[in-house]
């Protein structure tokens, strides 16, 4: 028991670091007056249009895509628990 707990603090931790380098990785594209800045964990960072920044308009898209990954984590969730994967039920 005491094994699956330290290997679930492990995942965990990985995961952790894996998401803090996905922040810190950025691209950017620019075509016909608009600019979008997404970052490597698929946030977005900014978006312009004829160089006025529309913040509310990323807001809005990133509370979209978190909607997303939540429903995604459900859904995988429920799956693999289904396959008698410990931990992930």
């Amino acid at each position: 028991m005491f094994d699956k707990i330290k290997d679930i603090a492990k995942w965990k931790k990985l995961q952790d670091e894996v998401k803090k380098q996905q922040e810190q990785v950025f691209a950017s594209v620019e075509k016909k007056g608009y600019k979008i800045v997404v970052r490597g964990d698929k946030r977005i960072e900014k978006i312009e249009i004829d160089g006025e920044e529309y913040k509310e308009l990323r807001d809005v898209l990133n509370e979209t895509l978190k909607e997303v990954d939540k429903k995604l984590e459900k859904k995988l969730r429920g799956q693999a628990g289904d396959l008698g994967i410990p931990g992930l039920q």
